[in-house]
């Protein structure tokens, strides 16, 4: 993908539906691809007065499913009255005279965002990292009481049965795109399919809840101000929000196979333990995460389907990364992590 924003956006045409949209805009757009995710492309579009955020499609795909930046602004839209820790959308597109996939214009959220380590400079204290820990539990424990049942969000609902379609669904898509060097997961698919619990419910989950889509308060980082990347959300079973949070959750003293795979600094002074986590979620929502090993095996095995997803890519030459190559390791890693966690549930 080019990283050139002029290939990417008629920043004419763009500037133009933002003016018609914000009555006073000043300036003329100035556009910065960000760094960050692995799926949507992102730009800071700044003005004179002000700086948005443009999220659209890859290049060369449909903005459908995984992509579809459509329903994300109104999933965004739709929480703000109830939630208000989302960014303001102010522009919708789906005309492919202004650009070739739909497309989504937002306001920024000012602060910083926790990725990798998290350097002396993020300010992270063990103190903070405490009053993080229990602020971000806070927040999700308010996303998972939003009424999805009013007009804004009940499109999402797809009634009872979710946690058997996330594991049907997870099977079906590892096995497409299982390749000879990972193993095949068949028995923590069986495990899971035979001790799988019933809903626990149905409310607003955002399916990819990580500090590394949490803006926090520059002056006080232990302050969310706001949650992003609503891509993945959906009505859904809390519990199964939970499990697939759990799966990033790298803490201090895990093994060093696990600690490969950390995205987050969970594992700084301060931060929360795993089971202190779900210890906490559970007094604030009002729900039992039992039995915990299903959940942490889900969480597990669709992380596991994520990557081997990107493999499957690299491996039959769709594109060519030596940090893709190493997602084998990280695939057969995760299959023995979930055969440890099943072996001690079941023993």
């Amino acid at each position: 993908m080019s990283k050139r924003p002029e290939d990417l956006l008629d920043l004419d045409r763009i500037d133009a539906k933002l003016k018609e949209a914000i009555p006073g805009l000043a300036g003329s757009p100035q556009a910065t691809l960000l760094a960050g995710g692995a799926s949507n492309v992102t730009f800071a579009l700044d003005y004179e007065d002000r700086s948005l955020i443009l999220r659209r499609a890859p290049p060369g795909t449909k903005a459908k499913g995984a992509h579809d930046m459509i329903r994300e602004s109104r999933i965004i839209a739709g929480l703000r009255s109830q939630f208000p820790l989302v960014p303001e959308v102010y522009l919708q597109v789906d005309d492919p005279e202004v650009m070739d996939t739909p497309f989504f214009v937002m306001e920024r959220l000012e602060g910083q965002i926790l990725r990798g380590d998290a350097g002396p400079e993020s300010g992270i204290t063990p103190e903070i990292a405490d009053r993080l820990c229990e602020e971000l539990v806070q927040t999700w424990a308010r996303l998972h009481a939003v009424d999805v049942s009013v007009d804004e969000l009940s499109w999402l609902d797809r009634g009872e049965g979710y946690v058997e379609r996330q594991i049907g669904g997870w099977a079906h898509r590892y096995r497409k795109a299982i390749t000879p060097d990972v193993g095949d997961f068949e028995t923590v698919i069986a495990w899971l399919e035979a001790n799988r619990p019933a809903d626990a419910g149905r409310c607003l989950i955002h399916n990819d809840y990580r500090f590394d889509n949490l803006v926090l308060d520059a002056a006080d980082p232990a302050v969310i101000r706001g949650v992003l990347d609503w891509e993945l959300a959906t009505v859904g079973c809390p519990l199964m929000d939970v499990g697939g949070a759990l799966a990033y959750w790298v803490q201090a003293d895990d093994e060093k196979g696990f600690h490969m795979l950390r995205l987050q600094p969970t594992h700084l002074p301060g931060m929360w333990t795993r089971s202190r986590l779900v210890e906490r979620y559970e007094e604030l929502a009002g729900r039992q995460l039992e039995p915990l090993a299903f959940y942490e095996v889900y969480g597990l095995f669709r992380l596991a389907g994520i990557g081997q997803q990107i493999y499957y890519r690299h491996y039959h030459g769709q594109f060519r990364s030596e940090r893709f190559a190493n997602f084998v390791h990280v695939v057969n890693y995760l299959e023995q992590r979930c055969l440890r966690i099943i072996g001690a549930a079941d023993g």
